[in-house]
Formats: C-alpha cells, structure tokens, sequence
C-alpha cells in the first residue's frame, strides 16, 4: 500500500535505514507482506544497464537518467504496484530521488528534464533522508564491510564529489530547490544524521516510521478501496480452502450466499445497535469501557468483518488479516474482542489446538451478518453514523435512500456495490444491485 523509499548519499547508511524501518513495519504494522527492494536493480537487464553506463562513464548524465528511467519504470509497474494492490509494503533503497540528484543536479542534466523521463515511475509515499560527513562516508566505502558488498570507489571516490553529493540531497529535499511534478506528491523526512551511535540512528529512524504510518496518509499510487477489495478477496479463498478440523474447536461456518437470513441490512444493523447501547447503558457508574458508541465504527467494523470472513483467528492472526486500511492497533483490537466476547457475547474463545496459548476467537453464527454487512458498506459506514447523528427521530431504513439522493457519496455508493459483488448480496432470492437505486432496495428489502 505504501513505497517508503531511503535516500542519501553513498555510504550515508541507506542500507541500515532500509532494513530498520522494513523490520519495524514487519513488527508492529498489520501489512500483509512488507518487501525489500532497491534501485538500480542489480538483478534485472535494465538495472544493469544502468549500473554499466555509470561504471563505463561512456555516456552523457542525460543518458544515464534515461536509463535509470527505463529500470525504474518497468520496476514500478512491473513489481512494485502489483504488491501495494494487494496490501503489502515496499521499502526501497534508492528511488527518483537519487536520479534528480545524481543525474539531475551533479550530472548537469536539470531536474525538471530527469523528473520527466521518470513521469510514468510510481510516487514514494514517504522518502527518508539519511546524511552524513562525506569524509565519514567515503571511509565506509572504503572499508572492508562495505567492500564486502559493493565497488563503489570505483566510480564515486572523492571526496568532492561526495560533497557535491550531498549538497544535491540539501538542495532538492530541504525544499531549497522546488520537488518537479509529480514527485511533489509524498512525504520527505529528513536529514537523519548518521554520524553518532547506531542506536540513536536506529532509534531515531523507528520514530520516523511509526509517526509517519500512525498517521494513516492516504497512499500516492493506489486507491484504498481497490487494496481492501483484494484483501477481502484474499481472505474468502483462504476461508474457502480452509479444513474443519474436527474436535479442535473449528465449527464450519453458515452458508456464504444466504448470510443475511431474510433480514433487510438496516434491520441486522438497528438491532446490532441496540444490542450494543444496551450493554453500553448498563456499565456501571465509574466503570471504564474503552469501545466506541457504534457498532459501524472503526474498530468494530474492522473487528467483526474481519472475523466473519475467518473460521477463527487469535489476536496475531486477526491483526494481520485487517490489513493497512482496517487495521487496529494490537491494544484496542485486544479490548474490542474482550468486549464483543464478555459483555456482548457476539464471539466465543476456544483454544483451537492442543497446547496453543493464545486462545482464538470465532464470531458466532447469529452475528455473521453483522460482520459481513460491515465489510459490506465500509465506505459508507461513517455516512451511515453521521445521518443517524443527524437524524436521530427518523427510521434507519431511510437512510441508504436520502444518502444516496444527497449526491454527496457517489464513489462510496459504487464502492459497495462492487464489494456486494465479491460478498454476495446475502439472501438467496435476491441479485447482486448494479446500481445505486437497486443498492437502496436492498437495503429496505426483506
């Protein structure tokens, strides 16, 4: 869903930076997958190309940006989008940014003329600056760790250019110099200076990240909409591949066409509501219950859809399967299911096999609509909340009709019919609605 990109000058630590910041998303973020790539790619012809033409020196900057180009775009629609589609991470070491400095500004070549020939590349979201002394930098290229891994003195061996180098990053990424369109789109945090101890490198690179990701920036290169809807897609055929394992605590769950049951969406959702401000109302004087007032909020949603597209799940798996655009943190998605499991008594806990410690939660049958209708009107759930705040004396039947009539929604609207479409509509009797008026019969209809 994110490209998170590390950028600095040679020997500066991007490779360090790189897997600090992929370890730490790995760790603490439900990411479906978070990958490791880098540019110029050593490991495909066109990335060698580029690796060549600098190595050679036998053709102009210009050229050189040409080919960077070719191996950045091919890698962007090539491996990386596919990936964000589908959820995952991607950090890289290295990106456009080392061509609008190494080419652009050092070579000559202009910034606005190397940004051009990169138009078709993918935006980083987030681009983390790492800088050092050049003369801190040049000794870690010369020394044996790093010769290990590269021959960089070869072609960039001086202190000067170093310096150049590094000044190319101020320039670009401190905002001196104006980010060409349309790489003015993400997020640059920097410089990080990597001149003391790796741990206060490390440790200044985990707040970074984390700042950066608990903030939910909405993605440069792909729509949420379209990850969620893989994501679900995902976890269907995994549910439908699924064993029964008899005796273990795995009950098969109920039928995937008829989840509905014969009740209109709004009703599932009214009496879902009530249930739960029932709860709510009983909570004793000074008694503190961290949930949200509403079942379609966030972390309920998030919570209950997800376990009714799963046989079970305990709090590790479930995490991973909200994926970035439901996710939760592990704190409250612990205290959303201590809730649904104590007090509403909506999922069962069971431990699933023998001498597992983590005990797993299953939501029960009678509330699989509910789970279900919440993955199904996601993009609309807060526009549900905000009429019925709006609204409170009139009936909740009325308001799929009024919010679709406002025109205020209408990707929202199409967005739910196109997960209707991977869900199923939930009554046997019924068709999948294709459009927004057939979405306001199905949500009245019984």
């Amino acid at each position: 869903m994110y490209l998170i990109t590390v950028e600095g000058g040679d020997g500066s630590g991007k490779g360090l930076a790189t897997r600090v910041v992929a370890d730490v998303m790995r760790r603490e973020f439900p990411f479906i997958s978070v990958e490791v790539t880098g540019e110029p790619r050593r490991e495909h012809p066109l990335g060698r190309l580029a690796i060549d033409a600098v190595r050679t020196r036998k053709i102009t900057p210009e050229q050189e940006a040409g080919l960077f180009a070719a191996d950045r775009v091919d890698h962007s629609h090539g491996w990386i989008l596919p990936r964000l589609e589908q959820g995952m991470a991607i950090v890289s070491e290295r990106n456009i940014h080392s061509s609008l400095v190494y080419q652009g500004i050092v070579g000559g070549a202009g910034i606005e003329r190397v940004a051009h020939m990169n138009s078709a590349a993918l935006v980083p979201d987030l681009c983390i600056w790492v800088d050092c002394d050049p003369e801190v930098a040049l000794n870690r290229i010369k020394s044996g760790t790093l010769r290990a891994h590269s021959n960089k003195e070869e072609y960039f061996e001086t202190t000067e250019l170093q310096r150049k180098i590094r000044d190319g990053y101020r320039n670009l990424l401190s905002g001196e110099k104006e980010m060409p369109v349309p790489f003015d789109m993400g997020a640059i945090i920097g410089p990080i200076l990597n001149e003391g101890t790796e741990d206060e490198f490390r440790r200044e690179l985990k707040g970074v990240i984390r700042r950066f990701l608990h903030s939910r920036p909405s993605p440069v290169n792909v729509d949420i909409e379209i990850v969620d809807r893989n994501l679900l897609r995902t976890l269907i055929r995994n549910s439908d591949g699924q064993a029964t394992l008899e005796g273990l605590g795995l009950e098969p769950t109920s039928s995937k066409e008829h989840w509905l049951a014969g009740k209109a969406p709004w009703r599932v959702i009214n009496e879902s509501q009530k249930e739960h401000e029932s709860i709510m109302e009983s909570v004793e004087e000074g008694e503190r219950v961290d949930v949200p007032h509403h079942v379609l909020s966030h972390s309920i949603s998030s919570v209950i859809g997800t376990l009714s597209l799963m046989g079970s799940a305990d709090i590790r798996e479930l995490r991973s399967s909200l994926g970035p655009v439901r996710t939760v943190s592990e704190r409250h998605t612990q205290t959303i299911v201590k809730y649904l499991h104590e007090r509403l008594g909506w999922i069962h806990q069971h431990r699933s096999l023998i001498g597992r410690e983590a005990p797993r939660s299953q939501l029960r049958d009678e509330y699989r609509a509910m789970g279900l209708l919440s993955v199904a009107i996601w993009p609309l759930k807060d526009a549900i909340v905000k009429w019925k705040r709006d609204n409170p004396g009139t009936h909740l039947r009325f308001s799929m009709g009024q919010i679709v009539k406002s025109g205020h929604y209408p990707a929202s609207v199409d967005s739910v019919i196109e997960r209707l479409k991977i869900l199923g509509c939930g009554n046997d009797s019924s068709e999948i609605p294709e459009d927004p008026e057939a979405l306001v019969k199905w949500w009245t209809a019984s």
